[in-house]
């Protein structure tokens, strides 16, 4: 039996990058932080445990386990930092290096899957992929120079608008995965 549960992470992938614009946009000082970290650490467990599933037992066809999957795992294990580094009042600074390289393969794979015109709706899925590296990419900066508040903004806002494009293609997936019984 086919076990999917690509609709999982993608809601999980909206609500935790939804969360991270929020905490970017009000920039919280290392104590107000502390309420953050169980959000982190809920939507990084979510992650990182559906993708070290879908990387080991490969439920996909073919190349969709790459991209859902090890992003999956790049997305939790940093998210799981984040909330490590929250509650312990740790500097963010060493996660943004770290999320640089995972935001470059989320760009990458995003403008890989236009190319290949994987998914149903490659454009819109190659969009979320591209974005949501894009803020991989330039966390790190955003957290360096977070006393800059239009980067932060800007960047919550690169975050919101991949947050939208998971939760539309996330909600679509559920609404077509419900099928009647034979």
């Amino acid at each position: 039996m086919f076990i999917d549960y690509v609709t999982l992470m993608l809601i999980n992938m909206a609500g935790a990058l939804a969360t991270l614009a929020v905490f970017l946009w009000q920039d919280t000082d290392k104590e107000a932080g502390k309420i953050w970290a169980p959000a982190f650490g809920i939507s990084g467990t979510v992650a990182a445990v559906c993708g070290f599933a879908m990387i080991f037992t490969w439920p996909l066809p073919k190349p969709y386990n790459i991209p859902f999957g090890e992003m999956s795992v790049f997305l939790g294990i940093l998210f799981l930092g984040t909330s490590w580094a929250l509650a312990k009042g740790w500097n963010l600074q060493p996660l943004g290096i770290y999320s640089f390289f995972a935001g470059v393969a989320a760009v990458l794979l995003g403008i890989r899957i236009i190319d290949l015109s994987l998914t149903q709706s490659p454009a819109l899925a190659g969009a979320g992929f591209i974005l949501t590296g894009m803020g991989g990419v330039f966390a790190g900066l955003i957290i360096w120079l977070h006393k800059i508040k239009p980067l932060r903004i800007i960047g919550a806002t690169v975050l919101l608008i991949a947050a939208a494009i998971w939760a539309l293609i996330g909600y679509m997936a559920y609404w077509m995965h419900m099928i009647p019984p034979a």
